[in-house]
């Protein structure tokens, strides 16, 4: 067997993947199950202290059957997307050992064991802030990890492409390319890093959340109805667009400056219901509610308005917007060495 102290033993990995946006989306697909896609894509990778993807992973020869559980619920593996990731990382498992628990297990022992997947986002899932890609990248990243997977990350993006497709970008920080690519097989559609995170750290994203609920049409139903029906397909994907969070809009501001004018104007014009707590109304990075002069709930309320409306006749939408995410670029993923952070009991393999 796999492990040289018996089938008791737990072996975990615990991994946090960033979310991206694409300033540059694709949308549209050549090839339905290799998801490769029509044209370039070009995202920026948000901090991970706002938006992300905590996933921890375990092994164990107790384990019967692959179990993945996602923010607390149960959910299935055997989805085509799950399935080919798993399969591709197996093939490139190598030797694992940890001497201090005598654990050892072989490249040949990664096709018959078992892995539990516990994973939690820390932003709305399925609402269109790219879950999916985020999820799909820790999932591949900290298995990767655990399996000891000695593939570079142009290699692991490729994998992470095929559970989905924006997932490939997740795996580096700052502004990342995902490369088309040409060959029928996928091999060249990878995604690369364009520049890190600190290439341009003062530019601030802040996100406005409309709606966190389950989109009604997922992204991948709507490529395919687009690819299909759409006379106007071939002409988008040569030109850059992009309105990658489903109802809710992203707005990039180039300095800090501006993100806190901007903030104010969308303060004023979307205020919060009168028992909204300013805490859970703008998160992310609340330094940018000292910048705009926005200590409390007060502050928004004697908001004047924008100098650029005429005749006072701005319409307030109170609650239009469920709340506002303040972010900037961010890193990519990376290992959580403190234990005490794992989503796994490490003397059961379930979530705790």
């Amino acid at each position: 067997m796999a492990a040289e102290s018996g089938t008791n033993w737990v072996l975990t990995v615990t991994a946090q993947t960033p979310t991206n946006i694409a300033v540059i989306k694709y949308w549209g697909k050549r090839d339905e199950d290799l998801i490769l896609p029509i044209n370039d894509s070009i995202s920026v990778t948000l901090d991970p202290d706002h938006l992300c993807t905590t996933t921890s992973v375990a092994v164990s020869p107790a384990f019967t059957h692959d179990r993945m559980w996602l923010n607390g619920k149960e959910v299935s593996l055997s989805g085509g997307r799950y399935q080919n990731c798993l399969r591709e990382l197996r093939s490139r498992a190598s030797d694992v050992e940890d001497e201090q628990k005598g654990i050892k297990i072989t490249k040949k022992d990664w096709e018959k064991m078992h892995v539990h997947i516990v994973s939690y986002n820390n932003f709305p899932t399925a609402a269109g802030l790219a879950s999916s890609a985020a999820g799909l990248a820790c999932l591949v990243y900290s298995l990767a990890k655990l399996m000891n997977v000695r593939d570079d990350h142009s290699r692991l993006s490729a994998i992470a492409r095929q559970g989905s497709g924006s997932a490939c970008r997740s795996l580096y920080g700052g502004f990342v390319k995902w490369i088309m690519g040409k060959e029928e097989n996928g091999s060249d559609s990878i995604a690369v890093q364009l520049a890190d995170e600190k290439h341009w750290d003062d530019l601030v994203i802040i996100i406005a959340v409309v709606s966190s609920r389950q989109k009604e049409t997922s992204s991948t139903s709507g490529m395919k109805d687009t690819v299909e029906t759409s006379m106007l397909i071939e002409h988008r994907a040569k030109v850059a667009y992009t309105f990658d969070a489903g109802p809710n809009a992203v707005l990039i501001s180039h300095n800090r400056k501006a993100a806190a004018l901007l903030l104010q104007r969308l303060l004023f014009c979307f205020p919060p219901n009168s028992d909204t707590d300013l805490n859970s109304y703008v998160i992310g990075d609340k330094t940018i509610l000292k910048d705009a002069g926005i200590q409390n709930m007060k502050d928004i309320e004697a908001l004047s308005p924008p100098p650029e409306i005429k005749d006072n006749q701005t319409q307030k939408y109170r609650g239009g917007v469920s709340y506002f995410i303040c972010t900037r670029p961010g890193r990519g993923p990376v290992v959580l060495t403190d234990e005490s952070r794992s989503l796994i009991n490490p003397e059961t393999g379930l979530p705790k």
